[in-house]
């Protein structure tokens, strides 16, 4: 499966507003709607890729290039486990815990969105690298 590079990064932009909004506001129903668009990009079914698709992409016009979709869905799935902790800790009362996971999968958005610096994306790539058998 293919992606329009730019749509992860737009998705990113989307993500590091509402993570934004959710160190600022400590709204433990807006980390959980995040968590849900995180899950729901691990499967290759994000809402904010669809908005992209439908409203975003016909403004700008077809890629350059597609990119393998595996990489970002990775991320999405890195960014779950950070926005999962983040909600653990608002349960558990651990106010260091639910901000810090927050602010680590802020930071990862905002690098994603700003630079182009997919870590989650590197993570995969460098995870395949190391897998035994692998010929790069």
């Amino acid at each position: 499966m293919q992606v329009d590079p730019r749509s992860p990064r737009f998705g990113a932009a989307i993500t590091t507003l509402v993570l934004a909004v959710v160190l600022v506001t400590s709204s433990v129903w807006l980390l959980a709607a995040q968590t849900i668009v995180f899950a729901l990009g691990a499967y290759g079914n994000s809402p904010y890729g669809l908005v992209y698709k439908r409203f975003i992409r016909p403004r700008l016009g077809p890629p350059a290039e597609l990119e393998d979709a595996a990489p970002p869905r990775f991320a999405q799935a890195v960014g779950l486990v950070f926005a999962l902790a983040g909600l653990l800790g608002f349960a558990i009362g651990s106010t260091p815990l639910a901000l810090g996971a927050t602010a680590a999968a802020l930071l990862a958005a905002f690098l994603n969105a700003a630079f182009g610096l997919c870590l989650g994306c590197e993570m995969y790539l460098l995870i395949r690298r190391l897998q035994p058998g692998r010929t790069q």
